[in-house]
């Protein structure tokens, strides 16, 4: 059973960037370190975005967190929030180093493997370089670009790998480490004491282990480029702020930097401009482009009293607006927010991959241990050198920076495109639940339907005109607060029918009003309001309606029967269309209304919906939702965010569709901007993208460990004679990583319904 818990908010959380974590381990390392300092209730680390969030019991500052990260060896920082200005991803800096670090590794390592390996591959070559260089001064050569590339580039392995290793708590670091600096103490000890080993076991490994640093610098390196690509939705929004805005101040128009814009300024915008913060239009028109916010390729009239959002484009016209949001409160601030948040937080999958990892590390190096005795014990002469050849090619291959970067990365990559798509993950675990669901429950009112009544039939007796019957009827609705007369009044404006002044208005509330109109003597109300009159010409009609379940109400016009008239809320257009393909995808749906039975049931009956829970009032739908998850275990919600707080906050997967500007949104886990239903399956459509991509990465990484340990080992090399080099294990390991964060990439592409 899934059993949804909720959780007390805690009281502060920190959030902290860090730099130096390389695999799995290093991320178990950290949050064990963090767990450690006293106040802390809860850690959370992410590989790819390379950010630690932290829980305290109370508000504290983060001086004790980042030094309880640097005492083990990595650097940690306040995190930097990018909504305030255009900043460059933190992997751009990762990625210029490493590139620097590969080439200085690569120009020393060249020359040792041209003569080492060329030697190999063709022996005249050997000799020829024997004849100028004597074997002792060619090995010394060796040592010293060997050593170079160990002890310069390659330093970071030895820095945190050999004190984790100390610590007994190894990690990616510690088998590079362990491995390349095997090779490069057993070819030091051939060089300069030979007479320690027996004159078989006299080759020198220096080419191995420069090799092996050089290619986990080059994996490296396109991982971090990579990485830096997997943050580009994040880039991508940001890049849409504007830099300046044009403020009228003192009667003069001015150009200001984006950050000096108040609340309250007065903004001018020109056709192609960007509009620099959210407001509200004072005069003007236009069509403005928010495809970036809503995913709706189509731009939006706007005209005085219209909200604008920050980022979006004007097209056409120009106008000026007064600025309500800026700087951290703008929409796009927030969205940007959302999104930070959700690529920095885990999947449930990921804890179980953070459990394997943590003992993973230690159980290499134990069976690099175990087959060094093996080799050296059973092995053919020289068994020294197999014995220290096949050691180091299980601790390099064997390393779990794939299985660390399988979640974090496909999180990354799917959360920006869907928010790219119009649809925002608050919360990186609801892409996880959200492929989980078995229902998907929606509330009526604004979401499936519009949300406002609207004058859906007008059956008239056959003695009056259409036209006719709306303008008195009209004309008299406009005295009226009830909410079916401005649906009436404005059924009337659209057909463009003028409306007469009202006399001798009479209003009996909640049965019906009274009034003359142009002369006429007009009566709108229930079939008790008008019990003096024959209604029974209607019958056929309200029989139907009934059955519809909808209730009219009925004009009169001169103490004559005029006609019956329903207001109803209607269904938005692609509300059928949703339905149906969640039903394709294999979900059922749910629908929560206040509405009557009868009503509920019809509209659930015309949309094809599966359950139906209805007369529930507002504070009951979280209630509602518990019956809901008792049958279908996981429960995703859909609400248009006015009273459906509570209930967003008790399903497992909150959805609101809305502008973004909600109070309940802070109650959700996914944000649909714009509006617009279809938005839920490009949610759908996400998720499940995301987590397939998820086990394709880690059925990747768990499957080339599996199965290359074993031939690393040497498994295949009593019946085959295969063994596999340490330098082909650097380039297979560096490759592993590349590959999982470039099938990540492939999320980019995923496309929405809209």
């Amino acid at each position: 059973m899934n059993e949804h818990v909720h959780h007390p908010q805690p009281n502060s959380t920190v959030q902290l960037d860090i730099e130096g974590m390389t695999c799995a381990s290093c991320v178990s390392r950290v949050e064990k370190a963090l767990l450690k300092v006293p106040g802390v209730t809860a850690a959370s680390v992410n590989l790819a975005t390379e950010r630690a969030s932290v829980q305290l019991a109370e508000p504290a500052g983060p001086e004790p967190l980042i030094g309880a990260i640097e005492k083990i060896g990595y650097k940690a920082r306040p995190h930097q929030k990018a909504h305030g200005h255009v900043g460059h991803h933190h992997h751009d800096e990762d990625a210029a180093v490493l590139r620097r670090d590969t080439i200085r590794a690569a120009i020393p390592t060249l020359p040792l493997v041209i003569i080492e390996m060329g030697g190999h591959l063709y022996p005249p070559f050997h000799m020829a370089v024997m004849s100028v260089v004597p074997l002792p001064a060619l090995y010394i050569a060796y040592f010293v670009l060997a050593s170079f590339v160990l002890f310069v580039p390659g330093w970071r392995f030895f820095k945190i790998g050999i004190p984790t290793l100390l610590h007994r708590a190894p990690e990616m670091n510690s088998l590079v480490a362990v491995g390349a600096g095997a090779a490069w103490i057993y070819s030091t000890v051939v060089t300069f004491a030979p007479q320690l080993l027996p004159e078989a076991t006299r080759n020198v490994y220096f080419e191995a282990a420069a090799v092996i640093v050089t290619l986990i610098l080059l994996g490296r390196w396109l991982e971090a480029r990579a990485k830096g690509r997997t943050g580009a939705a994040i880039q991508h929004l940001v890049g849409q702020q504007a830099k300046t805005a044009r403020v009228e101040r003192d009667g003069t128009v001015e150009e200001v930097a984006i950050a000096e814009v108040a609340v309250g300024d007065i903004v001018l915008v020109r056709p192609g401009e960007k509009i620099a913060v959210d407001g509200e239009v004072v005069d003007g028109s236009s069509h403005v482009d928010e495809s970036m916010i809503s995913g709706e390729p189509l731009p939006v009239a706007k005209t005085a009293g219209a909200s604008v959002v920050g980022g979006t484009l004007n097209t056409s016209g120009s106008f000026r607006f007064r600025a309500t949001k800026v700087g951290g409160d703008t929409m796009l601030a927030q969205i940007i927010r959302m999104v930070e948040d959700a690529q920095a937080g885990k999947l449930p999958i990921q804890g179980v991959v953070d459990q394997i990892t943590a003992w993973f590390v230690p159980a290499v190096m134990a069976l690099a241990l175990l087959t060094f005795a093996a080799w050296l014990v059973w092995g053919p002469e020289p068994n020294l050198t197999y014995a220290l050849v096949n050691a180091v090619a299980v601790l390099i291959i064997a390393c779990p920076c794939a299985m660390g970067l399988a979640t974090p990365t496909s999180i990354m990559v799917g959360t920006g495109r869907a928010a790219e798509l119009g649809v925002l993950f608050r919360k990186g675990e609801a892409l996880q639940l959200l492929r989980d669901a078995g229902i998907v429950a929606f509330d009526k009112t604004g979401t499936l339907t519009e949300g406002k009544p609207q004058l859906t039939d007008l059956i008239l007796d056959e003695h009056f005109e259409h036209d006719e019957v709306l303008a008195l009827v009209a004309a008299l609705e406009a005295r009226s607060e009830h909410p079916i007369a401005s649906a009436i009044v404005a059924a009337a404006e659209k057909a463009g029918l003028t409306l007469s002044p009202v006399e001798e208005f009479d209003s009996d509330p909640g049965h019906g009003v009274v009034g003359r109109v142009g002369g006429r003597l007009v009566k709108v109300g229930s079939a008790r309001y008008l019990s003096g009159l024959d209604l029974s010409d209607f019958d056929a009609a309200v029989e139907r309606l009934s059955a519809e379940g909808k209730s009219p109400v009925f004009a009169a016009i001169d103490d004559r029967p005029a006609a019956a008239i329903v207001v109803a809320d209607v269904l938005k257009p692609t509300s059928k269309a949703v339905i149906a393909a969640l039903h394709e995808q294999g979900l059922k749906t749910a629908m929560i209304s206040g509405d009557n039975r009868r009503t509920a049931e019809a509209i659930a009956r015309d949309l094809g919906i599966d359950e139906v829970r209805a007369e529930v009032l507002p504070a009951d739908k979280a209630a509602a939702l518990k019956t809901l998850r008792q049958a279908y275990r996981t429960v995703a919600y859909v609400g248009d965010g006015i009273n459906d707080a509570p209930a967003l906050a008790e399903a497992d997967v909150g959805i609101a569709v809305g502008t973004g500007t909600d109070a309940a949104i802070e109650s959700a886990d996914v944000v649909l901007l714009g509006g617009d239903l279809r938005q839920v399956l490009n949610a759908f459509i996400i998720s499940r993208a995301t987590l397939r991509n998820i086990w394709e990465n880690l059925f990747w990484a768990f499957g080339y460990n599996v199965i290359l340990i074993p031939v690393a080992a040497g498994v295949l090399y009593p019946a085959f004679g295969i063994l596999l080099s340490p330098m082909l294990g650097a380039g297979a390991m560096a490759l592993s990583s590349v590959l999982v964060v470039s099938n990540a990439q492939r999320l980019r592409t995923v496309k929405g319904v809209m």
